[in-house]
């Protein structure tokens, strides 16, 4: 039945001790750094049949006791999938920090917002000084930024920073009655940015994409053709996105050779790092990011490479002060200019958001338990395995990549099965070898062995192959280079 307020009153004080238990069955469920490979990364099950094996159903007046409550946390770990074991390489991110883990435990329990001094003083100061910090990597010497909730929020931002910056009067007055804004974009560029020009009511029209080359980098001289054309259709072009890391290849634009197309029309330039900005603090790659400093802003996702936890994701800006011109809003009952304490510190007017997670303490964690280039050294080690997985695949038979090399830790290749080689290589054979990932796929999740993504490339006419992604969690070594391989063989050629 359903519990009386005095009876959950009681019942808090024996709540809260089940706290410990659940840790209890995290552990024992392999949720943390599972480096056990006879550990399942999923157990896999049919919608439908999930629905049977958990009860889903919310009632009106029915209450659940601690018991009952711990069996259904049991069974929703058990069927989930758990990220950070060792042979999770399915998305851009893997398993997790640690330190990261401890700092969103705190800041769960804390259980408080990221607007004002007054209800965040420490994490107040740990924003700005990581902002601080990120800015004088990218080389923005007076810079700005915020912890947003995603990179898709995080590429939001420019735009609208972007668009203020280019007309003041859209704030107040709209944009009605002007010529229509274009933005620029790669072909391999991440989708949010038109469903930000839906959003922000440019128009995916006016969200223009741009031809990349071989290696999946956007083309200056088509960036250029297509500026002139939009002012051709007197239109007025105004931002330009350039991508540090792909989704797809992780190909990383030329910052310098787009910086000058940016400069000799007048746009604003944001660069898309969420997936590859975690080499501004690596030594041996921090070159793929080679003119930065020239870029009005960049987005950047330590839950990506670095293993911070969902989510944790940087907006940067070189444009001081601009971000609190253009959101703030006049809140007298929480911004009030005359509190007792130097509200330089209140960041809520900057932000989109009213109320918003302590997401910098993770990173902050994580940066103090690692160092900057303890945290570059690992980037490095996984753009290193990458670079090794590629060679120890060419020394084998059935393999064959998507292009001749990666600049970061995507790899995107094919297994030919034996069956299919020394074939005449038909339109009709390419259209086979294209079902041949997904089969892989499936294969993984089924036996929770591996879990490995795949992807096609539409605009190439390139049609369904495998993306492995190297994180610097797991910390891996060679030997379980050669093990990835294997599986994928031995289950690609399983009937």
């Amino acid at each position: 039945m359903n519990q009386s307020v005095e009876e959950i009153r009681q019942r808090l004080p024996a709540d809260w001790e089940a706290l410990r238990k659940v840790y209890d069955l995290l552990k024992k469920s392999d949720v943390f750094c599972v480096s056990d490979n006879d550990v399942k990364i999923v157990e896999f099950v049919q919608p439908a049949e999930l629905k049977k094996l958990i009860d889903l159903t919310i009632s009106d007046d029915k209450s659940l006791n601690e018991a009952e409550i711990l069996s259904l946390c049991r069974k929703v770990i058990q069927y989930s999938v758990k990220t950070s074991h060792s042979r999770f390489h399915n998305q851009l991110f893997g398993q997790m920090d640690p330190y990261g883990l401890f700092g969103s435990w705190i800041t769960e329990a804390l259980n408080t917002s990221a607007y004002t001094f007054e209800v965040g003083p420490v994490f107040s100061l740990i924003e700005t000084e990581v902002i601080k910090k990120m800015c004088d990597i990218c080389g923005y010497a007076n810079g700005d930024g915020i912890f947003a909730p995603g990179g898709s929020v995080s590429n939001m931002y420019a735009l609208v920073l972007a668009r203020y910056k280019v007309c003041p009067d859209i704030k107040a007055k709209g944009i009605f009655g002007m010529k229509p804004l274009v933005l620029f974009t790669s072909e391999e560029s991440h989708y949010s940015f038109k469903k930000a020009a839906h959003w922000l009511g440019f128009g995916t029209d006016n969200c223009v994409t741009v031809k990349t080359n071989s290696q999946g980098q956007m083309m200056a001289k088509d960036l250029e053709a297509k500026i002139l054309q939009a002012q051709e259709q007197d239109k007025t072009p105004f931002f330009v996105n350039s991508t540090a890391g792909t989704t797809v290849l992780g190909a990383f634009d030329d910052l310098n050779e787009i910086a000058d197309v940016c400069q000799r029309y007048g746009l604003w330039l944001h660069v898309d790092g969420c997936h590859g900005g975690s080499v501004l603090i690596s030594k041996e790659n921090r070159h793929l990011m080679n003119g930065l400093e020239r870029s009005n802003s960049l987005a950047w996702n330590p839950h990506k490479a670095l293993g911070a936890p969902l989510q944790c994701s940087m907006f940067l800006t070189q444009e001081t002060e601009l971000m609190s011109k253009c959101n703030s809003t006049e809140v007298k009952y929480l911004f009030q200019q005359d509190k007792f304490y130097d509200v330089s510190y209140d960041t809520g007017n900057k932000s989109v958001q009213c109320g918003r997670k302590i997401d910098c303490f993770k990173f902050w964690l994580m940066l103090k338990a690692r160092s900057v280039n303890g945290l570059g050294s690992l980037v490095d080690h996984a753009v290193k395995m990458a670079k090794l997985f590629v060679s120890k695949m060419l020394q084998r038979e059935g393999y064959r990549l998507v292009q001749d090399s990666f600049l970061y830790t995507n790899v995107c290749f094919w297994y030919i099965p034996k069956a299919m080689r020394g074939q005449e290589e038909t339109s009709e054979w390419e259209a086979k070898l294209y079902e041949v990932a997904p089969k892989i796929k499936e294969k993984m999740i089924r036996s929770g062995s591996l879990m490995i993504g795949y992807s096609p490339l539409s605009y190439r006419g390139v049609g369904n192959f495998i993306r492995m992604i190297f994180t610097c969690y797991p910390v891996i070594d060679e030997d379980e280079l050669d093990a990835i391989l294997d599986e994928i063989e031995y289950l690609a050629e399983q009937d």
